[in-house]
């Protein structure tokens, strides 16, 4: 589902992984037409970066 939100508003993804500073200047980048491409990709990016990390955690629990 955050993969869906992440191509379709990437600046919402950022808050629903708790990082409010990148969602809004995620935002602000993809209120431009060209912005939304990188917006895009940046907010998959750190998607995969969070899941990765919470995997890692859930590892380290005993």
């Amino acid at each position: 589902m955050r993969l869906l939100i992440a191509l379709l508003l990437p600046w919402l993804t950022f808050f629903t992984i708790s990082r409010p500073i990148a969602g809004i200047i995620c935002l602000i980048l993809q209120i431009t037409l060209i912005g939304w491409l990188p917006a895009t990709i940046w907010a998959v990016y750190a998607l995969s970066q969070y899941n990765t990390d919470k995997k890692i955690e859930n590892s380290l629990r005993p």
